[in-house]
């Protein structure tokens, strides 16, 4: 099991920018939707033109949730999907015998958005970026804890995705919007909102009908919502998020 508080956190969406609209949709948990992207007012805008939509919402939620006195803060970056508009992009150029950009290409990668993070804000510290499948979000909070354990006296971590391209549908097991939300997080006993996470390899029954929002998101609307506890079937167990008193 894996403890720590939540010092700090912010979450970007399309119709979803404050805190306060964030807190009234954790009571009925709708799926953000439209085309709506932030524009990151906190960046140059030489810096902004190089950043999509998936990487400004990921970067919006961290300009929003770090501590801007403090530098070297490790940074998880997590994603189930990636920039797979981007891929998908690049993929159908090659298809088409055509020559990839070579900027396109670089920023394709899974790190890419940490990379732009870390030059936004001349950032030299540790980041990694990870991707887990259904369990991406247990992930980063695994990783970030185990930073913590490291010594690191915070940790930011931030879970985002977006909309997959539509001849990937066919593939999607939850659904996709665009979102993203950041955490800063200290060891247990700083002062925050303790959470804790553990696992079993036993699996949790199957949810009696398809998911309403991506597990991400949901992990998000569980700490908003004030639930003492969130179970989720992960892809080889079971994962219990729980608020500590």
């Amino acid at each position: 099991m894996i403890q720590f508080d939540l010092i700090d956190w912010a979450a970007c969406a399309p119709g979803l920018a404050t805190r306060d609209a964030w807190r009234a949709w954790a009571v009925s948990a709708f799926l953000p939707a439209g085309d709506e992207t932030p524009a990151l007012a906190e960046l140059p805008p030489m810096m902004r033109r190089r950043i999509d939509r998936l990487g400004r919402v990921a970067i919006q939620a961290l300009a929003w949730c770090r501590d801007a006195d403090a530098t070297g803060v490790p940074v998880v970056f997590a994603s189930r999907h990636g920039d797979v508009a981007r891929s998908q992009q690049l993929l159908e150029t090659l298809a088409a015998d055509a020559s990839l950009s070579p900027a396109g290409f670089g920023l394709s990668v899974h790190n890419a958005i940490a990379a732009l993070y870390s030059l936004a804000y001349a950032e030299r510290g540790n980041y990694t970026a990870l991707a887990a499948g259904i369990d991406s979000a247990e992930a980063a909070a695994v990783e970030a804890a185990g930073l913590l354990g490291d010594g690191a006296p915070q940790v930011l971590l931030v879970v985002y995705d977006a909309v997959i391209p539509a001849v990937h549908a066919d593939f999607l097991d939850e659904p996709d919007p665009c979102y993203a939300w950041a955490w800063r997080i200290a060891p247990a006993g700083s002062g925050g909102t303790r959470l804790s996470l553990d696992t079993t390899m036993e699996d949790a029954p199957p949810p009696p009908h398809a998911p309403r929002l991506p597990h991400g998101l949901d992990v998000l609307r569980f700490v908003l919502s004030g639930d003492a506890q969130l179970q989720h079937r992960g892809a080889t167990g079971t994962w219990r998020w729980r608020r500590d008193a």
